[in-house]
């Protein structure tokens, strides 16, 4: 369950940074919500964070990434697609230490997938799509999710 709940949704929202990334080029990428990291942080911190969540709940160490961010979201989705969920087996209750800003922390994996580590996923993959669209870069819901589908005129 672990695997299913981290890892094909952390490979699929990291393809949807990619294709975003692609459409935006590189200007926009400099974009940022007041008092936040630009676009391009947000992204490569929400790659970070997949590798961060992943990794201990498989029991691996998390590795290094290449800072610029495209070879980041590369490796991140490359490392996710070489898990199995065998390596996932027990992670519900094995205890991770982890830092939270200055918080030193002790979770349950489910609790640090859960509570910390999808949320936090998702706020770094969120703030950069904000950031993007304050940017004027003509991204919608289909371009976040990859599922939605609305016709070329369509407003809300």
């Amino acid at each position: 369950m672990m695997y299913h709940a981290s890892v094909p949704v952390f490979r699929h929202y990291l393809s949807r940074i990619s294709e975003m990334v692609e459409a935006a080029g590189p200007e926009a990428l400099n974009a940022r919500i007041a008092d936040a990291f630009p676009a391009s942080q947000q992204f490569a911190t929400a790659a970070g964070f997949a590798l961060r969540i992943a990794c201990p709940l498989a029991g691996r160490e998390v590795p290094d990434l290449p800072q610029a961010l495209g070879p980041r979201l590369a490796v991140a989705r490359a490392m996710l697609g070489g898990m199995a969920p065998a390596d996932f087996d027990g992670a519900e209750a094995r205890i991770i230490r982890h830092r939270a800003g200055f918080a030193d922390l002790e979770q349950t994996g489910a609790d640090f997938l859960h509570l910390y580590g999808l949320p936090n996923f998702f706020f770094h993959l969120t703030m950069g799509y904000a950031a993007l669209r304050l940017a004027g870069v003509p991204l919608g819901k289909a371009d976040f999710d990859g599922f939605h589908s609305y016709p070329a005129d369509f407003q809300f």
